[in-house]
């Protein structure tokens, strides 16, 4: 199904730490994304834990949102290294934020289904990227979501949120 046996997470930021795809995040849900053999989508999949129940038998909504961010994120730093025909363990590191991310939720996303994320570039790699995503649970499209990622200097981010610069 992929092109690729190492994840994306864990070529380009074997150091990361966010909760969702961090690969070195303690506690995190160590989300992995892969090329899909297709060479246009980047695809993960994820059993969520019951903790994220949302009603009785569905998945949080909210939890949702976190995996389509964090997938959608490296879906759009991929296409980045593909179009400087880089590999993502190559330096200088590329890291995106989320500018926008606006998902729709179309059915309910049940519990206890491997849910799998499709995210694709829709346009142009660009500063400003548009990702197209969505979650299937089985055969049943759940979500999609029509987001916005930014490619910045994650150290510049940092010390302007914490007022250094």
């Amino acid at each position: 199904m992929t092109s690729v046996s190492t994840a994306l997470q864990d070529l380009a930021a074997p150091d990361g730490v966010c909760f969702g795809c961090g690969s070195s995040h303690p506690e995190g849900l160590h989300l992995k994304s892969y090329w899909d053999d297709d060479g246009v989508h980047v695809v993960a999949r994820h059993t969520p834990d019951p903790t994220y129940h949302g009603w009785p038998g569905l998945v949080y909504g909210g939890f949702i949102a976190m995996l389509v961010d964090c997938h959608s994120n490296w879906a759009a730093m991929a296409y980045h290294y593909r179009a400087e025909e880089r590999e993502p363990d190559s330096l200088p590191r590329i890291d995106c934020v989320t500018g926008k991310l606006n998902l729709t939720y179309i059915k309910p996303t049940p519990m206890g289904v491997e849910l799998m994320l499709k995210a694709r570039v829709e346009g142009e790699v660009g500063r400003k990227t548009r990702v197209i995503c969505e979650v299937w649970a089985g055969d049943v499209l759940t979500v999609t979501a029509d987001s916005v990622f930014v490619r910045v200097d994650t150290g510049q981010l940092k010390d302007q949120a914490h007022k250094r610069s």
